[in-house]
């Protein structure tokens, strides 16, 4: 068996039962926009932003109810890298990217750098909060975590910190304006870009819709 169809399989294991929308299907959808952005970027190595897309959710904090859980997910998945045989160094890659990549680390300026790689799989994970998948991640995410649906008297936070980003009174259509609709302006990658254009559109007519709905409704 090779690394990455291990590095699969215990994805699907680890994520077998999200209902947060960061399932199986998220990740596989992660590393096909990976491997699509990977084609124009040649200095990078496959090997690491595949395991990195395909892994990059198997301990992150939003999945799990207390920090303990989140540090003994990333200590079995350390230690399932090193017994299928991955070196040391690319593991410490791995991890450096997922530890840094993800938005909320970047709202309080603490975020290491990433390097081609990290950009790859950041621009991969960033691609499937923009667009119609997105919608649907967004509102799902949402209801799961008892959100308001929409309150116009609720206004969208700026000048974030992670606390206030992951704050609970928010509302679900705030957070296209708290972190969606920004995403374009911070891709790394030509390619991810220029498939963010048409995603970007999509989510700005849906907006205007569900509000031209939402006033009519009253």
């Amino acid at each position: 068996m090779s690394q990455l169809t291990a590095i699969t399989q215990y994805m699907h294991q680890a994520l077998a039962t999200d209902v947060t929308g960061h399932s199986v299907d998220h990740v596989t959808r992660v590393l096909a926009l990976a491997n699509k952005i990977l084609v124009n970027e040649p200095t990078a190595d496959p090997f690491i932003v595949q395991a990195t897309a395909l892994l990059h959710d198997v301990y992150d904090d939003k999945l799990f109810d207390t920090p303990k859980a989140v540090a003994e997910a990333k200590l079995a998945l350390h230690t399932f890298l090193i017994d299928i045989a991955v070196s040391p160094t690319i593991v410490a890659q791995i991890f450096q990217i997922i530890d840094n990549m993800s938005w909320s680390k970047t709202l309080d300026g603490d975020a290491e750098a990433l390097d081609i790689n990290g950009q790859i799989v950041q621009d991969a994970d960033r691609l499937e909060a923009v667009g119609a998948i997105a919608i649907a991640r967004t509102i799902t995410y949402g209801a799961v975590k008892h959100r308001v649906l929409y309150d116009p008297k609720i206004a969208p936070q700026t000048q974030q910190s992670k606390a206030d980003y992951r704050q609970a009174n928010s509302t679900t259509i705030n957070h296209f304006y708290e972190k969606l609709l920004l995403i374009k302006a911070h891709l790394n990658t030509d390619t991810a870009r220029q498939i963010a254009q048409s995603r970007h559109q999509f989510m700005l007519d849906f907006l205007a819709q569900f509000e031209a709905e939402w006033v009519l409704d009253k």
